[in-house]
């Protein structure tokens, strides 16, 4: 009786020290338990115990099955409407009925009223400001921690600017890539109705990995080619890629990597298929690989991937996609045909990742999600409660990181 009673007492004492009995367990154990656990979860039981807190935070406890990979991705979802300021969160390692997406409160939200998403890097994400061109934050959506980046010296007005942000796993640094093209005192001129700026800058800001150190822009001079006005597309091998602007006299478009550790442009040889001299193909990152989205009519699309980083001979289509209209995009018009009239810079479909089913996840027209099945041919519409009716879907890894953890990834 005297045992039983002790047992209850010990029961209730650890419950109200807040872990529990799981408290007690092995480090090795609760990082097993918590890597089976979405990144929702984990950012709750964030606050439980100190002891959580560090399992959760660190280098090598810090990991969410469910949300680690692109196979089964958290999407964070931008909202374009009514102002580019809003932000949910999509996971789709949930099952089906229950999947439904969730709106970040943004605590910078007044000081930068309206950004785009630079990139997203190991549960970071860079956004710049979308009205000012001028301030960029960096922030983990569940950890609600953000650093404001400091202004570059050398401002221009009249500019034009490409962003990049990536991580490199040698050099354990992340960096923020911001290529600025300006006029001169002589260098602005028309071409095809807009204007053109011939002069430009690259400049480079290194996070820091401690808290102490100190955050500067560099400036490496002027950018060896004019890149499309859209952050990099794919982050793959530590390196940065670019898709470059055809010249009047050379129409050729190129793929163009920036290293983060050695921080040189590198042409990237590109696959042998037709349509890479217009504006009709995108670059992202497929399981691993650099892959080229290139786009036909009506919104068919192949998917070229390069299986050996840096060999020409190692590009294969891997996948051809061809013409769907969703059903929300069929109850939006009444001439379906009008939504594939700008296929072929390819803002009607955007490609954003093979699932672990190997099915394709893909964005329609900013407003509908769709799987893919590459083996029946067949589409899916993705019906999610809350979904905003204008976004722009990021793939994102969930994590609880911050610039003095770095993760092993």
């Amino acid at each position: 009786m005297a045992q039983e009673n002790s047992f209850k007492k010990r029961k209730i004492t650890t419950v109200d020290d807040g872990g529990g009995l799981l408290e007690s367990l092995p480090g090795d154990i609760l990082t097993d338990i918590f890597s089976r656990l979405p990144i929702s979860s984990l950012a709750k039981l964030m606050f439980v115990c100190r002891s959580w807190r560090s399992i959760l935070t660190t280098q090598h406890g810090l990991v969410s099955s469910s949300c680690s990979s692109d196979k089964k991705p958290c999407l964070l979802l931008h909202c374009d409407s009514p102002i580019r300021n809003g932000l949910h969160f999509l996971d789709l390692s949930e099952e089906e009925k229950r999947i439904k997406t969730k709106k970040f409160t943004l605590r910078f939200a007044s000081s930068m009223p309206e950004f785009d998403v630079v990139g997203s890097c190991n549960g970071l994400l860079c956004l710049s400001d979308s009205l000012y061109n001028d301030s960029l934050y960096l922030y983990n959506p569940f950890t609600t921690n953000s650093l404001e980046l400091p202004e570059c010296s050398n401002k221009y007005h009249d500019q034009e600017l490409v962003f990049g942000f990536g991580f490199h796993q040698k050099t354990k640094e992340y960096k923020v890539v911001k290529i600025v093209y300006f006029r001169g005192s002589s260098s602005i001129y028309r071409g095809r109705g807009r204007i053109q700026y011939k002069q430009s800058e690259v400049q480079v800001l290194t996070l820091p990995t401690r808290r102490d150190q100190s955050l500067s822009w560099r400036s490496l001079g002027k950018a060896p080619y004019k890149f499309m006005k859209r952050p990099t597309e794919a982050l793959v091998n530590g390196r940065l890629h670019f898709v470059t602007r055809p010249r009047r006299h050379v129409p050729d478009r190129k793929f163009v990597s920036f290293d983060l550790e050695d921080e040189e442009f590198r042409e990237i040889p590109k696959p042998d298929c037709g349509g890479l001299n217009r504006i009709n193909h995108r670059l992202v990152n497929l399981k691993g690989c650099l892959s080229a989205v290139v786009y036909g009519n009506y919104g068919k699309l192949d998917i070229w991937v390069m299986k050996s980083y840096g060999v020409k001979e190692s590009w294969g289509k891997e996948y051809s996609i061809g013409t769907y209209v969703p059903k929300g995009l069929k109850q939006s018009s009444d001439r379906p045909m009008w939504i594939w009239k700008n296929a072929e810079n390819g803002k009607v479909v955007r490609v954003l990742c093979v699932l672990e089913n190997g099915e394709i996840l893909l964005e329609y027209k900013s407003r509908v999600l769709v799987s893919y099945d590459p083996k029946l041919g067949k589409f899916k519409d993705l019906v999610v409660q809350g979904m905003p009716n204008w976004f722009h879907t990021v793939v994102h890894v969930g994590t609880l990181s911050w610039l003095d953890t770095p993760l092993d990834l």
